[in-house]
């Protein structure tokens, strides 16, 4: 953060709130190189309010006294300088200062009495607590007021909580009463309430929980029911529209909410709208399930009906789902903006850790820029089909009405993208599909205006880059299909051309649906919640499909029968089986997704003889084989093809060892140990060991035992 050396270039701040607080506003380094505080300027009528807002702090409830307070009268300095005061004053949390707890030193009693109407009972409240603040009321200015932080945490010198909720030796009016709200707390309650879960079920939740730190007392239990009704008026009467202007509105969103941006670019005439978002706990997901795993791309979004298109990156978490963990809210697409925001985003991961790296970057377009990605993230890129895969079959069963045409059709399109690694022509055969099915005009029409002018381009993609599996694929079309129930719900129609709206949607209802998914699978809460997480995939759904239920056509392998879970008389039929462009007859198929039924039969043609294997191995092979065919004259590419299949054989090796063996520990322990930057190491606590003192420290601890009781006895004369 730049150091500011004159008052005149720090903003004044008024937030809209009542009662606000120091972690309501943003905080300026002022003063020099050698010596500069926080600050932070208000109006001098809005004090009283700041410090209400600093007492009523969950986590440390509290309240401030003067400790110290001076005044000048107008016109009495001739020179002054911006930071002069008209009035001066010391604010002191009324938990301290005398007892600095274990390992600092004790302050001895006042002599003199202190005005202490608005201090906490003493000597109870003796806690050590360190946080205090000055307010200085500007003499060249007396309607602003500088705010000086000088230790904002509620902590003793030996960097302890000392008072509040969180201290097990809490003394003070109130402490233990108070629930304490963490933001775990906070966030699940928040989650339910947008998700529309009762409130009564609500309010119970949050009780539970409450009552792990505070005990199961009447006042505890009565003070959180009352937050739960609060926050949930509060998110009932929470609208997108803070201004009746679009981007006026969507400027305050972006001023109240810092912390969840990582990238922001107003329009202007040089440079477009770029919106990126990632809250605390997305970030935390990010560094997490990114390190060393897949970043996936849902890219251009509601191009046709948002005012601007949407990109997720997502990330896959333990159970192989795709979990939203930023947005970006843009138009362009050019090289220069992608950049922007990407190169934004990985320094944003690596403020937490430095060594964080990912091993793919997935794109699901074939137009996105390759360059930023490669720049940014230096690491592979592969592909995934399933965007173009559930268009071609969205439209082949909206504009074909003949079952068997629709089978056909796909089956051909599924050919025509195998062809890339057989040799054959692509204009050929497309020119030959137009020709069998040319009675079937709404269908071609859509075909040739929409995709035989880019196919090539397409297709040229697909061939150059490895492709996503069947289970990514799946994963990122399971989270594409959420966010377009979220979304393009009915009653929101009118407000799609709205970027806050957009932004609300995400930052609630998306955001609090994915934490309370997380959060159900790990804390094995929230049952049914679980368990509709887990079946979210395709892929899940398939896995619970037994092999005995698939009965593949001995004739050739042209279809395969799978039979209903549901309803034992049923049967779905998926046609052209063990292509990733099967087609199956059951409702999910025919709305363009990848359904379990083709999931299965696929798996279960993986081992079958006389089937193909699926697109991502067919091209993973040609990309081997590629490599294998370099000429030796060829240093460079020669060195590529070194180091990808190095790369690639201790990535194999890994996972053999990690699925072969029983303990866990073992593979650990045999992993080189890696050390991250000395700035990312840090301690919390007392260290565990002190050094050993020299051999004649019996002599010295003697002599500074003597010198402490000759202090005592002077101050007792």
């Amino acid at each position: 953060m730049e150091i500011v050396e004159s008052i005149l270039d720090i903003p004044v701040q008024d937030p809209p709130e009542e009662e606000f607080s120091s972690a309501d506003l943003i905080w300026t380094k002022f003063g020099t190189a050698e010596h500069h505080d926080d600050v932070a300027l208000i109006p001098y009528a809005r004090v009283d309010e700041f410090i209400i807002g600093e007492c009523s702090n969950v986590e440390c409830p509290t309240r401030f006294h003067i400790e110290r307070g001076r005044k000048r009268s107008m016109g009495s300095l001739k020179e002054y300088k911006s930071d002069e005061y008209l009035e001066y004053r010391l604010y002191w949390c009324s938990f301290g200062p005398e007892n600095y707890g274990e390992g600092g030193g004790v302050l001895p009693s006042r002599r003199y009495r202190l005005n202490t109407r608005n201090r906490a009972a003493r000597p109870q409240s003796m806690r050590g607590c360190t946080c205090h603040f000055v307010v200085k009321r500007l003499y060249a200015h007396p309607t602003l007021a500088l705010i000086i932080f000088n230790e904002r945490r509620h902590i003793n010198k030996s960097g302890f909580v000392c008072h509040g909720p969180l201290d097990k030796d809490a003394i003070g009016p109130g402490a233990k009463k108070i629930p304490y709200i963490s933001s775990e707390i906070q966030q699940q309650t928040m989650s339910m309430i947008y998700l529309g879960i009762p409130e009564e079920n609500v309010l119970e939740k949050h009780i539970e929980y409450v009552q792990r730190y505070c005990g199961s007392d009447a006042t505890a239990s009565t003070l959180a029911s009352q937050y739960v009704r609060k926050l949930g008026m509060i998110i009932k009467r929470s609208t997108h529209e803070l201004d009746l202007d679009d981007q006026a509105s969507i400027r305050m969103w972006v001023e109240r909410n810092k912390k969840s941006i990582f990238f922001y670019q107003d329009t202007s005439e040089t440079d477009p709208f770029i919106l990126g978002i990632q809250t605390e706990w997305q970030l935390q997901q990010m560094v997490r399930f990114g390190h060393r795993s897949l970043i996936a791309a849902d890219s251009t979004f509601g191009i046709k009906r948002l005012k601007y298109p949407l990109c997720t990156l997502l990330v896959f978490d333990s159970r192989q789902h795709a979990l939203p963990v930023a947005w970006v809210i843009t138009r362009s697409v050019a090289k220069p903006d992608v950049a922007k925001w990407m190169k934004a985003l990985l320094d944003r991961a690596r403020s937490v850790d430095p060594g964080w790296k990912i091993n793919g970057f997935v794109i699901d377009d074939a137009a996105m820029e390759i360059d930023p990605i490669r720049d940014a993230f230096c690491c592979p890129i592969l592909f995934s089909i399933w965007r173009v895969r559930g268009s071609w079959l969205r439209n082949v069963v909206k504009k074909c009405s003949n079952i068997e045409v629709q089978r056909e059709i796909f089956k051909r399109l599924g050919e025509i993208v195998y062809s890339i690694w057989g040799g054959l022509d692509t204009s050929v055969a497309l020119e030959e599909l137009i020709l069998d099915f040319v009675d079937q005009s709404a269908f071609m029409e859509y075909f040739k205006s929409t995709w035989v002018p880019k196919i090539e381009m397409w297709l040229s993609t697909i061939k150059t880059f490895p492709l996503a599996s069947q289970e990514a694929s799946g994963a990122i079309e399971a989270y594409h299909v959420k966010l377009k129930t979220k979304l393009f719900d009915d009653s929101h129609l009118g407000a799609l051309q709205r970027v806050d709206w957009l932004v609300h949607k995400l930052t609630t209802e998306l955001h609090s649906a994915y934490w309370l998914d997380r959060y159900a699978d790990e804390s094995d809460s929230f049952q049914h919640v679980k368990e509709e997480y887990i079946a979210s995939t395709s892929w899940h759904r398939a896995l619970q499909i037994p092999d005995s239920a698939v009965t593949l056509d001995d004739k050739g392998h042209l279809f395969a029968k799978v039979a209903s879970q549901k309803d034992n008389s049923r049967t779905h039929l998926v046609w052209n089986p063990g292509s990733d462009f099967a087609f199956c007859d059951c409702a999910w198929s025919m709305q363009g997704n990848f359904c379990k039924h083709v999931i299965k039969v696929n798996m279960i043609c993986e081992n079958a003889k006389g089937c193909r294997p699926s697109m991502s191995f067919w091209s993973f092979r040609e990309i081997l084989i590629d490599l294998c065919k370099k000429p030796m004259d060829d240093s460079i590419g020669l060195d590529e093809s070194v180091a990808w299949t190095h790369q690639m054989l201790d990535q194999i090796k890994q996972l053999v060892e990690l699925n072969s063996s029983n303990d866990i520990g073992i593979v650990v322990n045999n992993m080189p140990l890696k050390w991250i930057s000395k700035k990312g190491r840090t301690f919390v606590g007392i260290p565990a060991s002190l050094p050993a003192l020299p051999s004649d420290s019996k002599t010295i601890t003697k002599n500074v035992q003597k010198s402490r009781k000759r202090k005592r006895l002077s101050r007792l004369r």
